[in-house]
């Protein structure tokens, strides 16, 4: 159980992200909504660099000794994503049960248990003898 943990959450959060990037790389309508609503005439940038930040920490999270990197990387992108729900969003936005928002908040919480438990492999701060 102990060695499965880590990879169930890595592949939780993995698909969460991923499963968002057909909708943000194809400018579905939904995403291109979302987007607007949090940066205005900003929208494509953000909804493309997002999706582009989002497959970089997915990747991540399945190179050795860079998962702690995938996990920073989703922390601060799902710290994002909660803060616009909270702020500008909404916890239900467009009518979708809160689904977005709790997709967030268990990807973060898969970043944060991730980030801890590879914590000897940041540079600087884990390798410390």
């Amino acid at each position: 159980m102990k060695k499965i943990f880590p990879i169930v959450l890595k592949v939780v959060a993995a698909f969460i992200m991923l499963q968002t990037l057909f909708f943000k790389f194809s400018g579905a309508q939904e995403s291109i909504h979302l987007f607007t609503a949090i940066a205005g005439d900003n929208e494509a940038i953000m909804r493309i660099g997002t999706g582009t930040l989002e497959l970089i920490a997915a990747i991540l999270f399945f190179v050795p000794k860079k998962t702690w990197l995938g996990a920073l990387l989703t922390i601060g992108l799902m710290s994002g994503a909660i803060l616009s729900h909270i702020t500008i969003l909404g916890i239900e936005f467009n009518n979708d049960g809160g689904a977005l928002f709790m997709s967030a908040i268990v990807t973060l919480l898969a970043g944060i248990i991730l980030l801890i438990q590879n914590k000897k492999e940041i540079p600087f701060i884990g390798n410390t003898q």
